[in-house]
C-alpha cells in the first residue's frame, strides 16, 4: 500500500512518518506541498513540525498549499488521512476536522512520553487497537490545546468521534482531555501526540504508535 507523507516548508517529522510506514509494511511516498499530484497514494499523512514557520496560526498557511486541495477533495471521497501534531492543526484549518489548536494553557512547550486511552478503535487509523487500550506515545507541542464550542464538543462525544484521550495527566489543557478526533466517516483522524516516535524500542518509549500505521494497511485489504 502506498502512503503519501507530505513535506511542507518547516516539516520536521516527515522522514519519521515515512519510516513508521515502512516499519508497518507500507510503501511511503514523499509528497511535496507545492504539487497537486498525489502520485496514486492510497492514504496520506500530514506530519508534525512548523509548516511555513507557524506564521499567522499553526497550519493556517499550509491549508492553502496546492497539495491540500487535492487531499481535501480525496478525503471527501474516503481517502484515509492522518494529521499528526502540526498535521492535526492543518486538518482543523482546512475544516476537515472541527475545532482548533491553541497555545498550551500553561504557555510552555511540552515534550514528554504521554499515556493515552484509545476511545474509538473503529477508524481506519485505529483498528489495530482494542477499545479503551492504554498506550504510551510522545507529545511535543507548544500549541496543542484542543478547543471547540460546547455544542461541537457534545456532538464529538455523542458520535464517538473522540479517538484518543489524554490519561495520567493533560499536557496542554485540551478540553475534556481530548488528544485526537476524527470526521464523521472515520477516514480523517487528527491527533497531537506523535505515534511515529513510538514504533521501535530503540528510539521510542514503546512500539504502541505502530498500530496507527498498521491499522490503515489492514483497513485497505479488509
Amino acid at each position: 500500500m502506498k502512503i503519501g507523507v507530505v513535506t511542507f516548508p518547516g516539516s520536521l517529522d516527515d522522514r519519521d512518518a515515512q519510516r513508521a510506514v515502512r516499519l508497518a509494511g507500507g510503501e511511503p511516498v514523499a509528497l511535496w506541498h507545492g504539487d497537486e499530484d498525489l502520485r496514486g497514494v492510497e492514504a496520506v499523512i500530514l506530519p508534525g513540525g512548523f509548516s511555513y514557520g507557524d506564521y499567522l496560526r499553526c497550519g493556517a498557511i499550509a491549508r492553502f498549499a496546492p497539495v491540500m486541495q487535492s487531499i481535501i477533495d480525496r478525503a471527501g471521497q474516503g481517502l484515509p488521512v492522518l494529521g499528526i501534531c502540526n498535521g492535526f492543526q492543518i486538518l482543523c484549518e482546512s475544516h476537515l476536522l472541527p475545532g482548533a489548536l491553541t497555545r498550551n494553557v500553561h504557555l510552555h512547550f511540552r515534550n514528554r512520553d504521554q499515556l493515552l486511552r484509545v476511545e474509538n478503535a473503529s477508524t481506519e487509523w485505529t483498528g489495530a487497537f482494542e477499545p479503551d487500550a492504554e498506550i504510551v506515545v510522545p507529545v511535543k507541542n507548544g500549541e496543542g490545546c484542543f478547543v471547540a464550542a460546547p455544542g461541537e464538543l457534545d456532538r464529538l462525544e455523542g458520535e464517538g468521534r473522540v479517538v484518543v484521550r489524554y490519561a495520567g495527566g493533560n499536557p496542554n489543557g485540551s478540553v475534556r482531555d481530548i488528544a485526537g478526533i476524527c470526521n464523521e466517516r472515520g477516514n480523517v483522524v487528527g491527533l497531537m501526540p506523535h505515534p511515529e516516535h513510538a514504533v521501535e524500542t530503540l528510539t521510542g518509549p514503546s512500539t504502541d504508535g505502530l498500530g496507527f500505521f498498521t491499522s490503515v494497511l489492514t483497513a485497505a485489504v479488509s
